[in-house]
């Protein structure tokens, strides 16, 4: 008997702000969250905005490969 695809899936998030200004910024780093998303339901990359600790405000954080 075959498994079946799970339809939740890990995706890691990145700052796209930080990403974009990686030549200009001061601070070092970018930031990364980790969620789950329905595969079913959601199956374009799934941007958030969450709070971004280089930045110091909210950005938009994009859904990157693994």
């Amino acid at each position: 008997m075959a498994k079946r695809k799970d339809a939740r899936v890990t995706v890691i998030l990145e700052c796209t702000s930080c990403i974009r200004n990686g030549v200009k910024k001061v601070s070092t780093g970018i930031s990364r969250y980790i969620t789950q998303k329905n595969r079913h339901n959601t199956p374009n990359r799934l941007e958030l905005r969450k709070f971004c600790p280089y930045c110091y405000k909210h950005r938009i954080h994009g859904e990157i490969k693994k």
